[in-house]
């Protein structure tokens, strides 16, 4: 199944590579090697990542990486991700959903 990017977890992935940057230049880059990796590991295995209990939806799914949600809908013909997001954020309080932005 093909993995495609929307333009906030792109964003998403840039702004924490920034945030790491800022301490380690060198780390920064390998973390976000590391999430690009995890989130297209779902190319084989989009159903491996349990569903978001916010979204109230099966279609709608994360994978956990570190302290980071890795946001992502599955489609019959891709896995598309939406976002990238801290653990932390309250996904309720969240205007647009990750979800609904697509």
């Amino acid at each position: 199944m093909k993995v495609e990017w929307a333009g906030p977890a792109i964003l998403d992935v840039r702004a924490i590579k920034a945030y790491i940057s800022k301490d380690s230049e060198a780390y920064a880059n390998r973390f976000a090697e590391r999430i690009i990796e995890a989130a297209e590991s779902l190319q084989s295995l989009p159903l491996r990542g349990r569903t978001v209990p916010e979204a109230n939806s099966e279609s709608i799914r994360e994978l956990l990486f570190g302290s980071y949600r890795i946001i992502y809908r599955v489609e019959p013909t891709r896995v598309l991700l939406m976002t990238v997001v801290h653990a932390a954020r309250d996904l309720t309080r969240m205007e647009p959903k990750p979800w609904e932005v697509l």
